[in-house]
């Protein structure tokens, strides 16, 4: 059960999460889906979908969102690899889409801390991709996603053969600085954990116009994920907390120390974006670059989200995903 400091929220019980996925014209559901719920040892309640593979294939691949995304976001990126002869199974994260959020405003999809991820991970695994899913088993990761999985094979997790993360969160562009930190710190300390950042609101990133948004290049993908968010406001999510903040600029510190990525053993591919403004491109490649069984690769002009990208990135993606993940046939 959840326990917040004076000034915060309180857990207060919240209504059955729908398990349903939300299918619309522009992103229908892929055929055969199961969804249901899941509860972690520190009373979440997360969302899940599975699909199984193709018959005679075998294999899943595990879709890991960034910040704010859904389980619906993905629909395109599930079709692609059952295409190529995988299962797939995906979750919302605690704080987002239709799984558990820790406060009374939904907006705020706040953690105390990136272990709390963690939990939500192991649990996915342990209830849902072991006992129904066949191995082998991958993974993609986007951004916040990506960080949560680098944080748990340091943490010695062996759930997956080879990760491929996309943009992961491994640092933000140049001008988050250690005072940035120290403020979010104090104001934590203070019993603003729960306020959103300063400047921040519930305004939500996918909701905001095409023009000058930094997610994606692709006007068409980019009005789908807002077509899916207005059939169903209730996956949105506003700007960060000032408690969520501080977890991820903890969790980016550690990555910042060459001993970590020389840490990790499993193989690792990293696609970044070269127009990326979101997350530092410049610090996944040192990052890669000190990991013992990794490689990367830039994709020139893509933005952050390169799996709503044109196609011209994610085909570059996906050339990358092909190459490094066995299993996936040849074309």
């Amino acid at each position: 059960m959840p326990c917040y400091k004076a000034g915060e929220a309180e857990w207060e019980p919240r209504a059955p999460i729908r398990m349903k996925l939300v299918s619309i014209p522009a992103n229908p559901s892929p055929e055969d889906a199961v969804t249901g719920t899941i509860g972690t040892p520190d009373g979440m309640t997360l969302r899940y979908a599975r699909w199984l593979p193709p018959p005679g294939r075998r294999g899943t691949v595990c879709i890991f969102q960034g910040r704010a995304e859904f389980i619906e976001k993905y629909f395109e990126t599930v079709r692609d690899l059952r295409a190529r002869g995988f299962a797939v199974a995906a979750l919302d994260w605690r704080g987002q889409g239709l799984s558990d959020r820790a406060l009374s405003d939904r907006r705020k999809g706040h953690v105390r801390d990136f272990h709390q991820y963690g939990v939500d991970l192991d649990t996915f695994m342990e209830q849902v991709v072991l006992p129904d899913c066949p191995p082998p088993y991958y993974a993609i990761a986007h951004s916040m996603g990506g960080a949560i999985l680098l944080r748990a094979c340091h943490d010695g997790r062996r759930w997956f053969d080879r990760l491929v993360l996309s943009a992961p969160m491994i640092a933000l562009p140049s001008g988050a600085s250690r005072l940035t930190f120290a403020a979010l710190q104090v104001m934590r300390l203070l019993g603003r954990g729960t306020a959103y950042i300063p400047m921040g609101d519930e305004q939500m990133a996918d909701r905001q116009s095409f023009l000058g948004n930094v997610l994606t290049s692709d006007p068409i993908r980019f009005t789908r994920n807002a077509a899916i968010l207005e059939a169903e406001p209730g996956l949105g999510l506003g700007r960060p907390t000032i408690g969520w903040a501080a977890a991820a600029f903890r969790a980016m510190r550690a990555f910042a120390t060459p001993s970590y990525p020389a840490a990790l053993r499993q193989p690792i591919m990293i696609v970044a974006a070269g127009n990326d403004h979101v997350v530092s491109t410049p610090a996944i490649e040192t990052f890669s670059g000190n990991l013992l069984a990794g490689a990367h690769v830039i994709l020139a002009g893509a933005r952050h989200e390169i799996l709503q990208e044109q196609d011209q990135y994610r085909n570059q993606f996906w050339a990358a995903f092909d190459a490094f993940v066995p299993g996936t046939p040849l074309y």
